[in-house]
């Protein structure tokens, strides 16, 4: 056996030897989601890194997640168009 086959082998042994700590999904193929997640959607949007910055300060000056904070920012962007908030933080 050439070193490169010995190799692949101990890589299969030991992984064979590992058990998962995971457990399976619940579908397969379908990720695994957070209990959090569920029935949840990301949004997300691309900006510099000096916007990224600055609201991950001003989340961590507050106490609070970017999450929440980004939760807060699009209830006051639906109230300036006169649309009911989602309250989600």
């Amino acid at each position: 056996m050439s070193k490169f086959g010995a190799m692949k082998q101990q890589r299969t042994e030991r992984a064979k030897a590992v058990e998962p700590t995971l457990p399976p999904p619940a579908v397969e193929g379908a990720p695994a989601r957070a209990a959090a997640r569920q029935g949840k959607k990301a949004v997300s949007a691309y900006f510099s890194p000096e916007v990224s910055r600055g609201l991950n300060v001003l989340a961590a000056e507050n106490g609070i997640t970017l999450q929440a904070l980004m939760g807060e920012a699009i209830d006051l962007l639906m109230r300036q168009y006169g649309k009911h908030p989602f309250g989600e933080r």
